[in-house]
């Protein structure tokens, strides 16, 4: 030891910077060994949100079912299912619950009294995994003391039973009890979850993922592994204008342009007034989306919008042939397709063959140039780019992105990453190029994780033309992208041919292969875990339970957790989502019904899921000794046992 305690000098020295005396660094080895030896705290994880933030916060105040299973571990011998479900109905949305209760003719202080006990007693089981330090940390400082009597004074002993309903019955008389409840219930959120995963895709199809961002920004602990969509709006705020156009369009297609106009500012004047000034007498009924007329706001501009609709698809095409012809190693060439056309006869020649298009008109396209933007579209992107690059909220947003992002996480004996990895059909790993060499397997996302970062700091004068800002527009639709792995993406086609075969978007090995066990063993070993004790969690492909598909796939090697939150979706997969709990008991998947409203919730204590166990740990809990942040802790115990041999020796000498 002594040996090491040399070796480590300058380190140590460093070490007794924090802690200068025996006492101290003892103290704290005794604190991080008590912390060893409790239980891991829940993740969650969540994937594919696309703009669905009222199922997202109903997700997240319930804890995917958590809240509800502390409440019938404690009452469900005492307490009717109608009560327990107010109950619960009350901690998820407590001010609104309050009020509704006010209304009722009860006895509303003795109400009070009882729920007050109720509240505190499920926050003294969510606070019981953790050490005091940490849950007085989580407490509002106006009823830090107060609340940190109500969890940690004993009921059992007469005189502390006497002494903690005599706060409970002062916190009643002086009209506090609303406040502490709301309180009390918004700590049990704060400590219910210790971590929150969500596993790409906060954007597009909804109209709610500027709050949901809002609300992720504020979290106490939470990462994302960047998905398509998500990529998709990193890029166009970093100036990207194919993501640009990209973002626009979606957002009118699936009419939730709020998110731009409301939630971040973006200006849609220019691109309404160029789409009346080019498609004028142009009914544009392709552009015609199903959304418009859904959206009550919309549908009485549903003509101007299918116009808009179309103005920006047009650019978005032309600016993604810009940058396929200067990246030719993308080998994309397929997909420009505006060259292709024969304008004059209203037909477009794909793979030899001629197809009629459902849109004859192009007004803005030079048949000799096809890619090249008109004046008018020039300074229409030149205005939508300043308003992309210098919006506050979305750069704010952006920075969250970068701050708890990655490509891929490795934590607890689990794989996140969104999609997919590019895989040959032998199942080996497919060798990518990127940025002049190739890559592939974990070396292959370790290197795009590097180039999204440094896209970050590329110029906002290079107009997004910037090496590794393109490689974003790449990954959100390039073959070879573990965001998307698809031969391509056939937007143009689904707007302009009506024809299935040539609409089809053939997937990558991926999505097969890794549903064979041998193919995620040989994964997780990639990433450094162990195959028998470890798992891959995805998204981004919605599991269609209506066909009989299972999230689990590979003897449970491999969880899909994209049940389709979005509503565009529900259909298809017959559910409303798929969400993981792992904890220290064990992981449990849970399926969600579609979410009726936050109103039904409190009103009738509704919830929206069902419980699969996957794993129990049969013969002890999960301790955090267990976990990664666990192995952490033992290195930094490690260091402090050092140093406490350096202060003894006199390597090292105490400070005052």
């Amino acid at each position: 030891m002594l040996e090491d305690v040399i070796k480590d000098e300058r380190y140590l020295n460093l070490l007794a910077e924090k802690f200068p005396t025996i006492s101290s660094a003892a103290t704290e080895i005794v604190n991080l060994q008590a912390i060893l030896s409790l239980p891991k705290g829940t993740e969650h994880f969540l994937s594919d949100l696309h703009g669905e933030n009222i199922a997202f916060t109903h997700v997240l105040k319930n804890a995917s079912g958590v809240i509800r299973r502390k409440v019938d571990d404690i009452f469900g011998m005492n307490m009717r299912q109608q009560d327990r479900d107010s109950l619960c109905s009350l901690i998820y949305y407590p001010a609104e619950k309050l009020e509704q209760v006010k209304k009722t003719d009860i006895d509303i202080d003795d109400w009070y009294r009882t729920t007050l006990f109720q509240v505190v007693a499920v926050a003294r089981v969510v606070a019981s995994k953790y050490t005091h330090s940490k849950v007085r940390k989580s407490l509002p400082p106006e009823f830090a003391y107060v609340i940190e009597e109500l969890l940690y004074e004993s009921q059992t002993d007469s005189d502390k039973q006497n002494y903690y309903s005599s706060l409970i019955n002062s916190i009643v008389d002086i009209g506090r009890s609303e406040e502490f409840i709301i309180a009390i219930s918004e700590l049990i959120h704060r400590l219910v979850i210790d971590t929150l995963h969500i596993v790409g895709d906060v954007y597009d199809r909804g109209s709610g993922a500027y709050d949901i961002m809002e609300t992720l920004c504020e979290y106490h602990d939470f990462d994302i592994q960047w998905g398509n969509h998500d990529i998709s709006w990193m890029g166009a705020a970093l100036g990207n204008l194919a993501l640009i156009a990209n973002v626009v369009r979606i957002s009118i297609r699936y009419a939730n342009v709020e998110t731009l106009e409301e939630g971040y500012s973006i200006n849609l004047l220019p691109l309404a007034t160029f789409a009346i000034d080019t498609y004028g007498d142009d009914p544009c009924v392709v552009f015609q989306a199903q959304e418009f007329e859904e959206n009550s706001r919309m549908s009485r501009s549903m003509q101007l919008m299918s116009k808009m609709h179309k103005a920006i698809s047009i650019i978005q095409f032309k600016l993604e042939g810009q940058i396929i012809k200067r990246r030719p190693e993308y080998g994309m060439n397929d997909r420009c397709l505006l060259n292709n056309i024969d304008y004059e006869k209203g037909t477009i020649v794909i793979n030899g063959v001629s197809y009629e298009l459902k849109d004859k008109n192009f007004p803005t396209i030079d048949p000799k140039d096809p890619y090249k933007l008109s004046v008018e579209e020039e300074l229409l992107m030149n205005q939508l780019h300043h308003s992309f690059t210098h919006s506050e909220k979305l750069q704010k947003h952006l920075r969250c992105f970068y701050k708890h992002g990655s490509l891929f996480l490795v934590r607890n004996n689990c794989l996140l990453y969104h999609a997919a990895l590019p895989l040959n059909e032998d199942g080996s790993f497919k060798e990518v190029e990127i940025d002049g060499k190739k890559y592939k397997g974990k070396a292959m996302m370790e290197k795009i994780d590097q180039l999204v970062r440094t896209a970050y700091f590329a110029s906002k004068d290079n107009r997004g033309n910037d090496v590794s800002v393109d490689y974003m527009w790449y990954l959100w639709c390039g073959p070879d992208s573990p965001l998307y792995n698809k031969d391509k993406m056939t937007t143009f086609e689904r707007y302009f041919i009506d024809v299935e075969e040539v609409n089809r978007e053939m997937k990558g090995c991926y999505y097969e292969l890794a549903n064979h066990v041998e193919t995620c063993e040989y994964i997780l070993k990639e990433f450094g875990l162990d195959p028998e004790n470890s798992r891959i969690i995805n998204g981004h492909t919605p599991v269609r339970t209506t066909r009989g598909e299972s999230p689990m796939r590979a003897d449970g090697k491999r969880l899909v957790i994209d049940g389709g939150f979005s509503k565009p979706y529900h259909e298809t997969t017959g559910i409303a989502g798929y969400t993981l709990i792992y904890n220290s008991h064990g992981l449990q998947l849970v399926q969600h019904e579609a979410f009726e409203s936050k109103e039904k919730a409190v009103e009738e204590g509704s919830d929206i899921h069902s419980r699969v166990q996957l794993q129990e740990f049969k013969y002890h809990r999960m301790l955090v000794r267990d976990t990664d942040r666990g192995r952490e802790l033992q290195s930094q115990i490690d260091n402090l046992r050092k140093l406490l041999v350096a202060y003894r020796q006199g390597v090292i000498k105490e400070k005052a």
